[in-house]
């Protein structure tokens, strides 16, 4: 039943047809703005301590391959535990989305917590290399996946016209987080222990997660979103394939230009401490960056925005990070392409909301993160493998696969784009035929 006074079309999102509106529909509008606002914050503020803190890992794991602190360890085995904070946090998604369903987005969100504490404190005593793997490479992925799955569903709900500026600048938290976090881990690793660094990052990190925790609010009441762990029906779409091969594929130049700079640093010739601003820096390009590409996914389109961006970033790794041999050229490097790196975390939800739309978006987002798995999980390890430890320029080969990752990413995205647009058109000519 369509009601009075709505006769005069309306326009519902940029790719969206106009179309009379009934009641039911209006209400699943998302407000863009009001209490969204407050969950904008508190999805910031659960990426700076979940994948902010985790973006330090590359200050760990220089300190890790220049102390002798775990004997029985190999660069192979700490490069591998920072991949599975990813991979983890990934592959746990299936449950969380199960959580969310059956519960809602506050217990698997508090179990989230509850592990990546657990998991920072535990590896605080670890003393064998095993001991790591279960502590900060397992438990603390669980905890990032459990807390930070449930909540990048949220903002969708509350946002249409500013969908990816909302998105990007809670994606900006995880740069503030990895700037705050890169300096204080390397302060306290100079200054006290390896220990009471994973301590302070585990019990900071708990406090923040839990007050985001307690002001989210989702709208799964009313947009009522089918919330299927593992939909193998999606992959029926030719789009969402596009989609989900885009994300694979450019998360392996992710991952290792995130882990790698900082030892790239050192086979520079550069200090510590000067590996550590690197790492900051990256972070604080992040900070920057992201809201930037947000207002431009608005004005421009989502999915043309993230083929755009991943194209610059594979621009970006030749002509910036393979030539750089100074200082200079790594700050430089690292303060442009912390904006742009991570453009798969910053665009997925609102270039799935375009894909699927917002009902089926949480199980597009399932299938999205158990898709990375295996490139967060072995990426920093193919770095490593890649690297010529006595040769004048020791991450060569890693910068060239990590550019030509990024390269082929921009055409999986360039394609969704076009499939896309012609999809839109064809149901436009439709609509306008009836």
């Amino acid at each position: 039943m369509r009601t009075e006074g709505l006769q005069q079309p309306r326009d519902v999102s940029d790719t969206t047809l106009t179309r009379e509106l009934s009641f039911e529909e209006i209400q699943e509008l998302p407000p863009d703005g009001g209490y969204g606002w407050v969950c904008v914050a508190c999805c910031f503020t659960i990426n700076a301590f979940t994948w902010g803190v985790l973006s330090s890992y590359g200050v760990y794991l220089a300190y890790y391959l220049q102390n002798n602190i775990f004997p029985d360890g190999t660069s192979f085995d700490f490069a591998l535990i920072g991949g599975l904070n990813f991979s983890m946090a990934m592959i746990v998604s299936p449950l969380a989305t199960a959580l969310t369903r059956r519960y809602g987005v506050y217990l698997p969100m508090a179990l989230g917590i509850l592990c990546q504490t657990s998991g920072f404190i535990s590896a605080s005593f670890a003393r064998l290399i095993w001991q790591l793997y279960l502590s900060q490479g397992v438990l603390v992925g669980f905890g990032i996946g459990l807390t930070w799955i449930p909540s990048i569903a949220v903002l969708p709900q509350w946002f249409q016209k500013r969908r990816s500026m909302a998105n990007g600048i809670c994606s900006a938290g995880s740069g503030i987080g990895g700037l705050m976090f890169s300096f204080a881990v390397r302060a306290i690793l100079s200054n006290a222990s390896l220990a009471w660094a994973l301590r302070i990052c585990g019990l900071v990190s708990a406090f923040m997660n839990i007050l985001a925790t307690c002001a989210i609010r989702s709208r799964n009441h009313i947009v009522q979103p089918r919330l299927h762990p593992f939909d193998v029906r999606l992959f029926q779409r030719y789009e969402v394939l596009l989609a989900l091969a885009w994300g694979f594929v450019s998360m392996f130049g992710y991952v290792i230009l995130l882990f790698s700079l900082s030892d790239f640093a050192r086979s520079i010739g550069l200090g510590s401490g000067q590996a550590a601003a690197i790492t900051a820096l990256l972070n604080l390009g992040t900070a920057i960056g992201r809201p930037v590409v947000g207002v431009m996914s608005d004005k421009f389109g989502r999915i043309e925005t993230a083929g755009s961006v991943t194209f610059l970033c594979f621009v970006s790794v030749f002509a910036i990070w393979v030539p750089a041999t100074s200082y200079g050229a790594t700050i430089c490097f690292a303060i442009i392409n912390g904006g742009i790196l991570g453009v798969f975390w910053m665009t997925i939800a609102p270039v799935s909301a375009e894909v699927v739309g917002l009902k089926e978006l949480p199980s597009m987002l399932s299938l999205a993160w158990m898709m990375v798995v295996l490139p967060c999980t072995f990426s920093e390890v193919i770095a490593l493998k890649l690297r010529r430890v006595n040769a004048s320029r020791e991450f060569l080969y890693a910068q060239i696969f990590c550019g030509l990752a990024y390269l082929v990413a921009s055409f999986f995205a360039f394609e969704l784009w076009r499939v896309h647009r012609k999809k839109t058109h064809a149901r436009l000519l439709d609509r306008r035929g009836d």
